[in-house]
């Protein structure tokens, strides 16, 4: 399963660029990425991630999602994202309205290709603290971001090999 994480600077703005293949129907990935009970399977445990409130249904434009997680050791945030601009089987994008950054917008979009779906997700985001944030991003932001993509990145592989599997018992 071919995959790929670039990570980009544009200004003030970083950006990440995530590029995963699925060997599943367009159908089979919408219904997992639009399930926000879904984003705890896809975090890494020690971020601690607990759901507080908005995933009880799947998303839609609008919808606010509320969870507390552990970016860091010893700092634990709410973060409150909203939901926007839902394309079923296409695309959907999520906004922080608040938590531990001071910008980020995420962009997933999905397309059917052969043999499964092409997944892409567009990050755009500001790190916190000012200057601050900017000099420990290569150290501390940076490498804390593409472990939570490759963490995804192999639980979705797993998932999916696994689903894939059953499927053809």
């Amino acid at each position: 399963m071919q995959s790929e994480v670039i990570f980009k600077s544009i200004g003030k703005v970083y950006r990440i660029e995530a590029k995963q293949f699925l060997p599943i129907s367009l159908k089979e990935a919408w219904l997992f990425f639009s399930n926000p009970k879904n984003l705890s399977l896809i975090t890494p445990p020690q971020m601690k991630m607990k759901v507080l409130s908005g995933v009880d249904r799947n998303i839609y434009s609008g919808q606010i999602i509320q969870y507390s997680v552990s970016p860091l050791p010893f700092f634990k945030t709410t973060w409150v994202t909203e939901i926007l601009n839902v394309k079923e089987l296409h695309s959907f994008a999520d906004e922080q309205r608040f938590g531990p950054y001071v910008f980020w917008h995420h962009k997933h979009f999905f397309k059917e290709v052969n043999g499964g779906v092409d997944i892409l997700d567009l990050v755009d985001y500001v790190p916190p603290f000012g200057l601050l944030g900017r000099l420990v991003h290569p150290f501390i932001i940076k490498p804390k971001l593409a472990e939570i993509f490759k963490f995804r990145e192999n639980v979705l592989a797993a998932h999916f090999a696994s689903e894939l599997k059953h499927s053809k018992v």
